[in-house]
């Protein structure tokens, strides 16, 4: 029996629906204090669980597609279609009352995201794109991406340790910022990845260095970005997929010179 194509732009209206009536409670909890601990570093607040809750319901009853959210997990994304869910994003930021957070949502199909949202509600931002493109903002079409130079870019880098083990080292890090401040001055650190890959997919950034792997994370921006003409692998200079460890996101022309960096940058390497 051969599995019904997805009708992605009705699901890309049903999304925007669903997120733009999370929006207002969204706005209401900034500033909501940690809730949950996760992990070293990382926690949840009340909000991120009933946003997840909520948004995670709706979703199932209109499309009747399974949600893999950051809060309560769900099915595998290798193969089948299902939807992926970040309540918010940037939440040390929510947490703090900083405007710089938002919702992330990415439809997968058998691993590749399809269609993305990220909405950014307290900066009046909603950023939507189905694969091929073209990217919208508030609901208008924006043109294609053009080829940049590197030493002209801002470019998005994800926050660190220095002293951290792990996939990525911290010393690794530490030693791409330095090797990015060599060739653009202007790094900017905004405590979110889907604002960095959003801001990369508008123009705004040049591009993003992204270390951390998870798919809620990284999904809908890596759709954002593609749908804009923009290129996304990993570090490596690797086509980006859900398994991927890392995601490095930029217009033509600026990828291609990070890719040659982050490769020139031997003092570690991506686990």
């Amino acid at each position: 029996m051969t599995e019904t194509r997805p009708d992605l732009p009705a699901l890309l209206d049903i999304a925007a629906d669903v997120l733009d009536a999370a929006g207002q409670r969204f706005v209401e909890g900034l500033g909501a204090p940690s809730a949950v601990t996760k992990g070293r570093g990382d926690f949840a607040t009340e909000l991120d669980l009933e946003l997840e809750r909520t948004v995670s319901e709706q979703l199932r009853q209109r499309t009747g597609i399974e949600v893999h959210g950051e809060e309560f997990g769900g099915p595998q994304l290798s193969s089948g279609t299902a939807w992926v869910l970040d309540p918010i994003d940037g939440t040390f930021n929510y947490s703090a009352g900083h405007p710089m957070s938002g919702t992330l949502l990415a439809l997968v199909c058998d691993g590749a995201p399809v269609l993305g949202l990220t909405w950014l509600p307290m900066l009046g931002l909603r950023y939507a794109a189905l694969a091929g493109g073209p990217l919208l903002i508030n609901g208008t079409a924006q043109p294609p991406l053009a080829p940049g130079k590197l030493a002209e870019a801002m470019i998005g880098f994800g926050a660190f340790n220095v002293d951290s083990t792990g996939r990525i080292p911290g010393r690794f890090r530490f030693d791409v910022l330095g090797a990015l401040s060599r060739l653009s001055s202007r790094v900017r650190m905004h405590g979110s990845t889907g604002i960095d890959l959003a801001f990369t997919a508008s123009g705004v950034l040049g591009g993003a260095i992204v270390f951390g792997h998870h798919p809620w994370d990284n999904a809908a921006g890596v759709a954002l970005v593609r749908a804009a003409g923009g290129v996304v692998t990993d570090l490596a200079g690797e086509d980006w997929t859900i398994e991927s460890g890392s995601v490095l996101a930029a217009a033509p022309g600026v990828h291609e010179e990070l890719v040659e960096m982050i490769a020139a940058t031997h003092s570690g390497k991506e686990g």
